[in-house]
């Protein structure tokens, strides 16, 4: 029975220590990070920019649905449609796809594709050299192979 635990408990560790656990409890707390930049960025420069043109909270745009629509939070009465959580909502998103895009997943694309041709390269340039090598030595073969005949014809 304590063979059982151990080798459950084992796995269960075995679980932990993998690195795609420990990636993904990086990137969870790296995001939760994130977040909060992003929310901050758009309540600091997204709803003022928004606000020029109407009101500065994106969550008080809804439209009613059935009325009589009156009051706010809880006392309001009515079906409303509260688009604009939903658009202020869509804006961070579509901010953070932006900035991780931008600044995280083309940066890095652009370095692996170096880093790939730079690997190609040298693959490329250790070729041509045991290509040049072989050429060479292939050379001194045949020339060694002359000078045994000539020496054997003039003998």
């Amino acid at each position: 029975m304590s063979e059982k635990k151990e080798s459950v408990w084992q796995g269960f560790k075995a679980f932990l220590m993998r690195g795609n656990v420990v990636d993904l409890a990086v990137a969870v707390v790296i995001g939760a990070a994130f977040t909060n930049i992003v929310n901050a960025f758009v309540r600091g420069v997204i709803n003022p920019l928004v606000g020029a043109f109407g009101t500065k909270n994106l969550d008080s745009y809804s439209s009613c649905l059935k009325g009589p629509c009156e009051g706010t939070g809880d006392a309001a009465t009515g079906v409303r449609i509260l688009w604009g959580s939903v658009l202020g909502a869509t804006l961070q998103f579509l901010i953070t796809a932006a900035v991780v895009y931008f600044l995280m997943v083309l940066p890095m694309s652009k370095y692996l594709a170096r880093v790939a041709d730079r690997k190609k390269a040298k693959e490329g340039a250790k070729e041509l050299v045991e290509v040049t090598e072989l050429e060479v030595l292939k050379e001194i073969r045949d020339e060694l192979v002359a000078q045994r005949q000539s020496g054997r014809g003039g003998a």
